[in-house]
C-alpha cells in the first residue's frame, strides 16, 4: 500500500491578516516534505465557493507550481469536477497533458460530478451531470491518444481537431473516479478506472465490503474508457501522527476531524439530514434532499442504527459543546481515525493495507492543527512509509 498525501488547503477562522497567502504556502512545504520522505501522490482537491472548509478552487495551479518544487511525488487531481460548465473536458485534457510535460510525467487525473451546492453555483442541470461526467471520461483520454478527435452529442460537439499537447506518459496517465457509494464504486470499476474512496467514518469491514465490489465490476471490464484497466483503489481518512497518543490528542486532531466532517456536511448541505438519521431526539424536521456524493453515503449508511461517531457529530452540528477529551475517546476508537503514536498509526494503517487497499490518501492539514504539528505527523508517517508499501 502506497502512502499518500490528501489536501484541501483549509482555512479555519480565526483568519489573521495575509491568512490566505500563509495557507498556500504551508501547503507547498507540506508538499516539498513529504516528495522529499517518499510519499507516493499528493492528491488536491477542486472546490467552490466552500469557504472554511477549503481554498484549492484552482487545484491545476497549486499543483503546477508543485511539479516545479518536487521531482519524485506523483501529482493528482482528486479529482476534476467533469461537467462542462466546470471544466470543459478539453480544457481538461490540454491542462493534464500540460502539468504531465511540467512535472516529468506524474500525472494522476481523477473525475467526479461533484455537488449540488456547486452544480447550483455554476448553472448545472443536476440531470446532465451525470452524463457529462460519462463523455468527460470518454472523451479525455481518446484526446490524448489520437491525432485528430471527433465526439458528438447532446453537450458536445468536436469535429477533426488536432488536441495538444499529449500527456508526457504513453499511452496516458491513470484516470480515476471520486466515488462516496456503493453504487459509484461499482461504475468506476465498470468503467475501468480508478476509485477513490471520499468516504466519512467508514468502518473497515463496510471498507472491505467496497473495495470486493470495486474489484469485482473491475474484473469483469473488458472494454475501459481509457487505453488500460487502472484497478487499483484508493481510500480518504484522517491522520495525524504525534510522539505520543496523549500529544496527538493534544494537538487536536479528533477535534479538527470533527470540525473537519461538520463542515463538509454544512458545505454539501446534507447537515440537517444527518442530524436527523442521527440524532437521540425523535422529533427532528426531515430537510430536502442534497449533500452529493459525500451526503448519499452519509445518508445510505445513517439507516443502520447510528454509530458512537454519527450521534457525536449530530450532538456537535446541533450546537452542543462536546469536550475534547469526549471527543477524542469516541473518535479515536474508529478505523478510519488515524491518531496516535507511531506504533498507533502504524497498526491501524496496516489494517487497510491487509484489506487489499492501493493508496491510503492521509489528509494530515484538517482544520486547525497547527501548521509544525502537521509537518512533525507527515515526517513521522514518512518514516512508517518502508514498513507499509
Amino acid at each position: 500500500m502506497k502512502i499518500d498525501l490528501f489536501n484541501e488547503i483549509q482555512n479555519p477562522r480565526p483568519w489573521p491578516d495575509g491568512h490566505e497567502q500563509l495557507r498556500f504556502s504551508q501547503a507547498l512545504e507540506q508538499a516539498v516534505l513529504a516528495d522529499e520522505l517518499g510519499y507516493g501522490c499528493w492528491w488536491q482537491v477542486e472546490h467552490h465557493g466552500a469557504g472554511e472548509f477549503s481554498l484549492s478552487s484552482a487545484p491545476e495551479l497549486m499543483l503546477a507550481a508543485l511539479s516545479q518544487r518536487t521531482s519524485r511525488i506523483r501529482l493528482g487531481h482528486a479529482a476534476v469536477l467533469a461537467p462542462g460548465r466546470f471544466n470543459h473536458p478539453i480544457r481538461v485534457a490540454e491542462r493534464a497533458a500540460t502539468l504531465d510535460h511540467l512535472s516529468g510525467g506524474r500525472v494522476e487525473l481523477g473525475l467526479t460530478r461533484s455537488t449540488i451546492p456547486e452544480w447550483r453555483l455554476f448553472g448545472i442541470d443536476p440531470d446532465e451531470a451525470r452524463a457529462q461526467t460519462q463523455q468527460a471520461f470518454e472523451m479525455v483520454p481518446r484526446m490524448w491518444t489520437e491525432d485528430r478527435f471527433s465526439y458528438d452529442s447532446d453537450s458536445y460537439r468536436v469535429d477533426e481537431v488536432a488536441i495538444s499537447p499529449k500527456p508526457l506518459q504513453r499511452p496516458h496517465p491513470p484516470l480515476w473516479q471520486a466515488a462516496a457509494s456503493p453504487p459509484s464504486f461499482e461504475e468506476a470499476g465498470r468503467r475501468g478506472v480508478g476509485v477513490l474512496g471520499t468516504t466519512m467514518w467508514e468502518s473497515l469491514e463496510r471498507a472491505g465490503r467496497l473495495v470486493e465490489l470495486y474489484r469485482a465490476a473491475a474484473g469483469r471490464c473488458t472494454d475501459p474508457v481509457g487505453a488500460f484497466v487502472n484497478d487499483q483503489v484508493g481510500f480518504f481518512t484522517f491522520v495525524h501522527c504525534a510522539d505520543t497518543d496523549e500529544e496527538a490528542m493534544r494537538n487536536g486532531a479528533a477535534a479538527a476531524a470533527a470540525w473537519y466532517t461538520v463542515t463538509a456536511l454544512t458545505f454539501f448541505e446534507a447537515a440537517s439530514e444527518f442530524v436527523r438519521l442521527n440524532a437521540r431526539q425523535e422529533d427532528i424536521v426531515a430537510s430536502p434532499d442534497g449533500g452529493g456524493l459525500t451526503g448519499e453515503f452519509l445518508r445510505n449508511e445513517a439507516r443502520n442504527a447510528p454509530t458512537e461517531a454519527n450521534l457525536l457529530i449530530a450532538r456537535i452540528l446541533q450546537g452542543e459543546a462536546v469536550p475534547d477529551d469526549e471527543i477524542f475517546t469516541v473518535l479515536s476508537a474508529q478505523d478510519s481515525l488515524i491518531v496516535g503514536s507511531p506504533d498507533t498509526c502504524r497498526k491501524k494503517l496496516r489494517a487497510y493495507a491487509d484489506l487489499g487497499i492501493d493508496r491510503m490518501m492521509c489528509l494530515q492539514q484538517i482544520g486547525g492543527i497547527p501548521h509544525e504539528k502537521v509537518l512533525r505527523s507527515i515526517r513521522l508517517i514518512g518514516e512508517l512509509i518502508p514498513g507499509l508499501s
